[in-house]
């Protein structure tokens, strides 16, 4: 069905563009005509690429997957707020139809020093990675998937959990952050974790063994400005930042009474 010419907007698109992790880069502007208010803001990047090959240009790099709010990978900063602003709303799920003929949009990547810039809109974002590979998981070996009533969890434990386990990984939350810190995210993947039994074993030194790996891959600290909270896609709870703060002190008391006790103190 031919769409009406209401159903099309023509827009100003600001995007940054860097050749590598090298590279100044800088905000380039192209006219974009013709995008349907049905289509995604990530359809509309693929419209603009469209139009850079057929002219025989670079087209823009930016990150993608599911294309369905799952996945994380649509990490960019729209109009200078995290997959532009909406509330639980990430950049593949933004439609155009918030948009308006003549409207002029500002596209940046990331903005985070743990999160290097790789090529225009695609930061690099193995940081995260390290910090799970760190302690975010269970090391017991639980055999084959259980029945899900062999382990019986309060109602109120596993809706936190499930929760706190909604989190993507994107880093809105550390583009959000004016410290870039990674708080809620690495929070929220202890959380779902330590509301469970299977978790509970190493709760302490897991937590301990996450956070230090946060700090030593150049995230900041959490000021208590909470703007991860509101850039968050899935809504994850800033609660979590505090259940994590509470288990970090609980492990720093413990190490510290187990090193005086080794070191013949009281």
């Amino acid at each position: 069905m031919a769409k009406s010419g209401h159903d099309l907007i023509d827009i100003k698109v600001h995007v940054w563009r860097q050749k590598d992790a090298k590279d100044p880069g800088k905000l380039v502007k192209y006219d974009v005509a013709g995008v349907s208010t049905h289509a995604s803001f990530l359809e509309m990047l693929d419209i603009l690429n469209e139009q850079l090959v057929a002219k025989g240009e670079e087209p823009v790099a930016f990150d993608h997957d599911c294309r369905e709010g799952i996945c994380g990978s649509c990490s960019m900063m729209i109009n200078g707020r995290p997959h532009g602003g909406q509330k639980a709303t990430t950049a593949c799920q933004l439609h155009m139809r918030l948009f308006r003929t003549g409207d002029e949009i500002y596209v940046e990547p990331w903005r985070a020093a743990a999160f290097p810039v790789i090529k225009d809109l695609v930061v690099d974002r193995t940081a995260f990675d390290r910090v799970i590979a760190a302690g975010g998981f269970v090391t017991a070996n639980c055999g084959s998937a259980p029945d899900a009533n062999d382990n019986l969890i309060p109602k109120e434990h596993a809706d936190k959990a499930f929760e706190a386990a909604a989190c993507i990984g994107c880093g809105a939350c550390v583009a959000a952050c004016p410290n870039g810190s990674a708080m809620l995210f690495v929070a929220a993947k202890l959380s779902h974790l330590h509301h469970l039994p299977q978790g509970q074993p190493e709760r302490l030194h897991r937590t301990s063994a996450v956070v230090t790996a946060m700090d030593a891959a150049g995230f900041g600290n959490c000021s208590n400005h909470y703007e991860c909270e509101a850039a968050c896609p899935k809504d994850i709870s800033r609660d979590v930042i505090a259940e994590m703060n509470k288990d970090f002190a609980k492990a720093a008391f413990i190490h510290r009474d187990r090193s005086t006790k080794a070191d013949g103190g009281g």
